[in-house]
């Protein structure tokens, strides 16, 4: 049961807080003149560290994003303790609405491409009509183009496909801390035996901020249909990710430098393909770093 602990806490502290602020709101409706006001920066950036967060981008702008794991810092030295191997992903993700974002990428993990589609459905609010946190939908399909038709001619296109739709619940509890709690499905055409085509999974993150730019962020995915590391990914057990990180912005960049058990950089091969023991020092070094491009006013 202990590593359902963190994602109680998480739960506990987002509804603890919801009950807590309805007996809040009159006080609030009194000072403010019942005026709604919106929670914002609940996250730095549209990923809390491997996974998505609940934010999207305004109308008009374009995130040019950049994600890169190294390989396992206990590699050794021969392998610069990681530093010589490495996945990467370059992602374009565009705001259509203040609360649609879309995004299409590709990642040197399998040859993968994917494409996603996120909506903000509800807004933490304050005043008349409060929302005590904010609800955002992300979808997303991708398609494995590793191994080759040549080397596997018996894999179809539809064989290689995978999908993922996901709650993400997050809250500001206060100027310093954020937490963010996300129910996720995923579905895969194609597995081999033990693995499952369906997986149910919950994540848990939260946000911590030192400074004006500067933030710790902690997440934690947890399969729910996995009786302990019986799940193997190409013949090797698999764990539930974690990972810790720091989120540095300046200007239109965010920098966020992180350390985690898994290689992948969407949620399909996060949850479901991580390969990294954390008991036994299986941790990859990683980053992500975006710049934002405003082409609509």
């Amino acid at each position: 049961m202990i590593k359902y602990l963190f994602t109680f806490l998480a739960c506990f502290i987002v509804f603890h807080d919801i009950m807590a602020q309805d007996d809040l709101l009159a006080e609030l409706e009194k000072e403010t003149g019942g005026e709604k006001e919106y929670a914002d920066f609940i996250f730095k950036g549209t990923r809390l560290i491997n996974g998505h967060s609940v934010k999207t981008l305004h109308k008009g702008e374009l995130e040019f994003l950049i994600s890169h794991r190294f390989g396992q810092i206990n590699s050794g030295a021969y392998e610069l303790y990681g530093l010589d191997n490495s996945f990467i992903r370059f992602g374009l993700d565009y705001g259509i609405t203040d609360d649609l974002t879309i995004g299409f990428g590709r990642s040197s993990y399998d040859k993968t491409y994917d494409g996603f589609v996120k909506y903000k459905i509800l807004k933490q609010s304050t005043g008349a009509g409060g929302m005590p946190f904010t609800l955002t939908l992300l979808a997303d399909a991708s398609t494995k183009t590793s191994p080759d038709k040549a080397s596997a001619p018996g894999i179809t296109s539809k064989n290689r496909l995978a999908y993922v739709t996901s709650l993400l619940i997050a809250r500001k509890v206060n100027s310093a801390l954020s937490v963010q709690v996300s129910p996720t499905f995923i579905h895969k055409n194609m597995v081999y035996e033990p693995q499952k085509n369906d997986t149910y999974a919950v994540g848990a993150g939260l946000r911590y901020k030192l400074t004006q730019s500067v933030t710790i962020n902690f997440e934690h995915f947890i399969r729910l249909n996995i009786n302990g590391n019986d799940y193997t990914y190409e013949g090797a057990d698999t764990f539930n990710a974690v990972a810790l990180g720091v989120d540095i912005e300046t200007g239109g960049h965010v920098f966020q430098l992180h350390l985690t058990n898994s290689r992948g950089m969407m949620e399909r091969a996060i949850i479901t393909e991580t390969t990294g023991n954390v008991l036994k020092g299986d941790i990859h070094l990683g980053f992500n770093i975006s710049r934002t491009f405003q082409l609509a006013k």
